[in-house]
This record gives structure tokens, sequence and C-alpha cells, in this order.
């Protein structure tokens, strides 16, 4: 599976969690009853869209650390840090009439240039049927390689049709939007999204999830939203473990990081960004 998303820039995996993709859709239809639809044409006039999803679905919470996603998380994104965080969660609800979404790059978020390392994996859960006709996500295969401004054909992209609680993983360097609804059945997606841990978050996951909450999910959880290092001394407090805001009684020694950070860190190649030209008078 990982060659062939580095190949392709995206797969899909059909069917890998239905039990858990219903529940998840049954947990957040009274949430998604009540958002607003999108305010411009990037969000959808005729999108519905839901964050701060694992404080409302436990089955979201399953979801998000499936195991299958993390070993392929694993295969990737630690060649370029120690470890990696959930970037955003949210749900893209598409009611009949929804237009296309304009095609783009979800690492284009930082200025970096998605040929040089992979920033972000997304993952979009089937939470409903995704089909050409209710606006199943398009993706333009191989489009993480081309470089910055090669633009897909309209015949490029391809619609991701997969049956419930199917996965659609893709690097932060595919081109890909929503499709264009045009059934009278609503399409609902479920939006996972990682990225390098040195990185900051695109969902701010300490206000969206605060200790109060976040301490009643898992400590992978916990840790995968934020509460650990970023790196070797990257987000510590106190001098310390971040996830102690968890353990109040913990009375060991105060470290700054672990050995298992450190030799990670330690492993890591030294990454040569290509210089961005600078717009506009410099002064």
């Amino acid at each position: 599976m990982r060659e062939r998303l580095l190949e392709y820039g995206y797969i899909i995996i059909e069917e890998l969690a239905v039990d858990l993709a219903q529940q998840a859709l049954a947990d957040l239809t009274p949430h998604i009853e009540q958002a607003p639809f999108g305010h411009d044409e990037f969000l959808g006039a005729r999108t519905k869209r839901l964050g701060g999803i694992l404080k409302k679905s436990i089955a979201a919470r399953e979801l998000v650390t499936h195991p299958v996603v993390m070993a392929l998380l694993d295969g990737i994104l630690l060649k370029y840090a120690t470890n990696y965080q959930l970037n955003f969660s949210g749900v893209m609800h598409l009611e009949p009439g929804a237009n296309p979404q304009p095609l783009h790059r979800d690492g284009d978020l930082y200025p970096l240039s998605h040929l040089g390392i992979t920033t972000l994996m997304p993952t979009m859960w089937a939470l409903s049927d995704f089909d050409e006709a209710n606006g199943g996500t398009h993706v333009v295969p191989g489009s993480h390689l081309w470089p910055e401004d090669r633009k897909p054909q309209p015949d490029e992209a391809v619609s991701a049709i997969m049956p419930q609680g199917s996965a659609l993983i893709y690097l932060g360097g595919t081109i890909h939007g929503g499709g264009k609804n045009h059934s009278e059945r609503a399409r609902t997606g479920m939006a996972m999204q990682y990225s390098l841990g040195w990185l900051r978050q695109e969902e701010n996951q300490y206000l969206a999830h605060p200790p109060e909450v976040a301490k009643d999910f898992s400590e992978q959880l916990r840790r995968l939203i934020g509460y650990n290092y970023g790196g070797s001394y990257l987000g510590f407090v106190d001098g310390d473990d971040p996830h102690r805001v968890f353990e109040p009684n913990y009375d060991g020694p105060a470290m700054r990081s672990t050995p298992e950070i450190d030799a990670a860190k330690a492993a890591l190649p030294r990454f040569a960004l290509t210089q961005l030209p600078v717009k506009g008078k410099v002064f």
C-alpha cells in the first residue's frame, strides 16, 4: 500500500471500518444538522462543515487512530520528523446541489514545495457511500510529482468511488477537491489530516480538545492531538513532557525529552529547502 501511495499519490482502502463509520455518522448527524453552510466557493454554499469532532463521537476517536492508517503514517511521515500529529479533523457534508470544490493541494498550507518533503497526509473516511453522482472526492493521480505550475486538465481528475466505511488516503502534494453533488443524496465524509510534529497544526487542538475534554481520550490519542513532544525539546511545559498535565501525581524527575526522541532526531537527515522567491519590496 505504501508503494502505491507514493506512486499515485493516493489509495482507497474499501470497507476498512464499516461499523465505526456507521456509528460516527450516527453520532455526528445531530451536529451536522445544526452546522451552517459555507460562505464562499471553497467552503461551498451547499456544504456543511463540522470541527472538534473527537469530543462529539467516540467512534471518530477510534477511526483517527486506526492501525492501518497509523502504519502508513509511520512509513511516510517518520522519514521527516520524530513523530506526527493530528493536524485537522472535520466533517465535509455535501447536500444535493453542492458545487465542486476548487482543486488544491492541502500541503500548500505551508510555504514549502510539495516536491520537497511530505508535510501532510490526509485521510477521508466515507461516512456514507461516495460515488460520482453525490460528489465523491476528485483526485488527480500522480499530481504529487508534478511541477508547481502544472495544472490538471478536466479529464485527469478521477472520482473517489467507495462504499461507507472506506478510507481515501493521499499525500499533501496530491491535487484534489470535493466533487459536485448532482444526486438527491447527501455525501458525508470525515477528514483526518496528519502533519509532521514540528509544524503548527491547522486546527487548534488544545482549544478544540482542552485537557478537561482530552482527559477522556486514550493516551495514544492525547499524544496524537499534540499533548506530546513535537520533537526533541519541542513543546515542553516546565521542562517536562506536556503529557504530564494528565498525570498530576507523577513524582519522577522532569525530563526535556526521552532517549528515544533524541535517537530519532539524530537519525533524521537535514533538509535543504529551496529558497522561495521574494514578492514585493524588501526593506
